[in-house]
């Protein structure tokens, strides 16, 4: 139940309906689809319109200190000639570059530029406004209580990630 007091605005609501029941999937899905779709909001607005979600999709993998086309591929869960076209258009619109990889002269590392790392940075800052907007809602200690189930969850089934994988 919600209380008139605990609703949350619209600014950090999705604009699509949740799809199906409320399994434990679907759980899971739906928030993490629904901050996707907000973040992407707060992105059009502060400037950054051609960051389209399935360039997103590829981009929130690209390692600090570079990565290769098959590790994004193999981390973003997508084809490698997927990542490579959304790679293409993130280096066309200036969002990345390809470098000589110096573990391997023959391998490109895509790293970020200076444009994907303001995007990178306004989209964490997004994702921060819309957990706060959350914890409004739900109640910061409810909140709280989530991020730390989540966390938990998330060092069961990859207890080798430690606290942080790639650059989170």
């Amino acid at each position: 139940m919600v209380r008139e007091s605990n609703k949350i605005p619209d600014r950090w609501r999705p604009d699509v309906e949740p799809v199906g029941t409320d399994n434990f999937a679907n759980l899971l899905r739906e928030p993490a689809l629904a901050i996707t779709t907000i973040v992407g909001r707060e992105l059009e607005a502060q400037g950054f319109a051609d960051l389209r979600p399935g360039l997103l999709a590829v981009g929130i993998h690209v390692r600090a200190d570079g990565s290769r086309i098959t590790d994004l591929a193999r981390s973003a869960r997508l084809s490698k000639p997927t990542v490579v076209h959304a790679v293409d258009e993130l280096v066309r619109l200036g969002y990345a570059r390809r470098e000589p990889d110096p573990a391997d002269g023959r391998a490109k590392l895509v790293t970020m530029t200076q444009r994907g790392l303001q995007a990178e940075r306004a989209g964490r800052e997004a994702v921060a406004r819309v957990r706060n907007a959350w914890a409004v809602a739900l109640g910061e200690r409810d909140m709280e209580q989530l991020e730390a189930l989540l966390r938990r969850l998330r060092a069961t089934l990859w207890p080798q990630a430690g606290s942080g994988a790639t650059r989170s």
